[in-house]
């Protein structure tokens, strides 16, 4: 019986070493009906030489500037929807995967025509035996989010298949379907929360989001999540009070006086920079300035 036609999306902005090593491992899938495409969002390290040369036969699209992990992935998505792809798999470029992550991603969807999204079980690259991710959760209606993460046993608690309300865009299998009905990506957001927006967005039309942990990933991140620059601190918070505005108005105000303790936070603490970043975010939220950040 031959299996759904799933088209596996991967975004390169000048980390074509990644890559490489990304499509080397999904070669090696057991899944015999994926096609391979690999975006270039507008490189300016030479990956698209690189790739182009290295992977002849991986079709790589250049999208012509930057379009940020939502613009970038949406052309791949287009592409795989009008060549009949019945799941879309959005993976990070610098991730690995198990051979049979693939079949049961798609696996665990085929068990019901309402599950839209699936993700999988994600450890770190560099400490094998850490869970980076297994899944994510709203605390309180949506005023709270937490994923479940930085563990080190090697993952034997989280061993079946469950349903939860939020899956990272680092390894994310979505139905046709679901796109169709939802929508792709939205653009608005550039870097950061478009995977939670999406998924809430899922939700809110009556999709099923699964949690599969026999599907096994590595991620080149550490084990925790950190802003490091201004323009980091300036994305996630303008996007994460866009998501709230979009999805739970109700907690805006929470959430933006929590923002605003946070900004002046790291003015006492010396971390002026992520106080800029934050102000500006604020500042382009109420302007409706959204998308790639404005210099």
């Amino acid at each position: 019986m031959k299996r759904p036609l799933v088209y596996i999306i991967i975004l390169n902005w000048n980390g074509w070493r990644d890559t490489l090593e990304c499509v080397a491992s999904c070669r090696k899938l057991a899944y015999e009906n994926a096609r391979i495409v690999v975006i270039d969002n507008g490189s300016t390290d030479d990956s698209e030489t690189i790739l182009r040369q290295d992977l002849p036969d991986v079709e790589l699209i250049q999208s012509g500037s930057n379009l940020g992990f939502a613009g970038g992935n949406n052309v791949g998505m287009r592409l795989a929807l009008q060549r009949g792809a019945e799941y879309i798999w959005l993976l990070n470029n610098d991730t690995t995967v198990d051979p049979y992550a693939l079949n049961t991603l798609v696996e665990a969807a085929e068990q019901d025509r309402r599950i839209g999204i699936v993700g999988s079980l994600i450890y770190t690259f560099s400490e094998p035996r850490t869970v980076w991710f297994a899944g994510g959760f709203w605390k309180f209606g949506k005023l709270f989010f937490t994923i479940r993460a930085a563990d080190d046993s090697g993952g034997a608690h989280f061993d079946r298949v469950e349903e939860v309300e939020f899956i990272t865009g680092c390894s994310l299998l979505i139905r046709a379907e679901t796109v169709r009905d939802i929508g792709l990506l939205d653009e608005k957001y550039f870097l950061y929360w478009e995977d939670n927006e999406w998924n809430a967005r899922a939700a809110e039309h009556a999709w099923k989001i699964l949690f599969e942990p026999r599907s096994i990933i590595w991620h080149k991140v550490s084990s925790s999540f950190n802003l490091k620059t201004d323009t980091q601190a300036y994305y996630y918070l303008r996007n994460k009070l866009l998501f709230y505005a979009q999805h739970a108005p109700a907690a805006l105000p929470v959430v933006f006086c929590f923002t605003l303790l946070g900004a002046l936070r790291h003015i006492f603490s010396g971390r002026s920079n992520f106080a800029r970043g934050y102000f500006s975010g604020m500042k382009d939220f109420f302007l409706g300035r959204f998308g790639i950040r404005r210099t």
